[in-house]
């Protein structure tokens, strides 16, 4: 079990990685672009195009790594006035929706691929890209997203601090 827990670990951590590559790649595609476009050139569709699926790619890719660090976006006015046992209760209750809600969208995700792969689907823009490639980002980062929110649904943690404000 340990060996299976450091490989999940070891994929979260690569797609944050991978996603925080490809924002660097945003920066410099965008650098580049605008640098040719100044000069009087046309840059190469292949820059708009990679630009276009990094942005997909590094916000499925990321989102696992920032719900297992607790870096989402959520309000805590309600929280921060909930007595200890409200709090855990609540908040285990939202982990619990948000579980429902990934597996829900890595389900329907998969049947998205799978029909991509039968239809033999391509999405034709610049280039042919089999539009699996880009699907397929949505069971596995949807999953992963289900299982990081099930920690806090059983886990020692919960999703919500209780302490508004304090992480401004």
């Amino acid at each position: 079990m340990r060996y299976a827990s450091r490989a999940y670990l070891l994929l979260l951590n690569g797609m944050a990685l991978a996603a925080a590559i490809m924002l660097v790649w945003l920066m410099v595609a965008i650098v580049l672009s605008v640098v040719i476009r100044n000069l009087g050139l046309q840059p190469s569709a292949w820059f708009f195009l990679s630009t276009e699926y990094a942005m997909f790619y590094l916000t499925l890719l990321g989102a696992p790594w920032l719900v297992r660090h607790k870096g989402h976006v959520h309000i805590e006015l309600l929280t921060s006035i909930l007595p200890p046992l409200a709090l855990q209760m609540l908040s285990r209750l939202v982990a619990l929706l948000c579980v429902a809600v990934c597996v829900v969208l890595a389900w329907k995700g998969y049947d998205l691929v799978s029909m991509n792969i039968a239809r033999n689907d391509y999405d034709v823009r610049a280039f042919f890209v089999p539009k699996w490639i880009l699907t397929v980002a949505y069971p596995v980062c949807f999953t992963m997203m289900a299982i990081e929110f099930a920690r806090f649904v059983v886990g020692r943690d919960i999703l919500h601090s209780g302490e508004a404000g304090i992480k401004e």
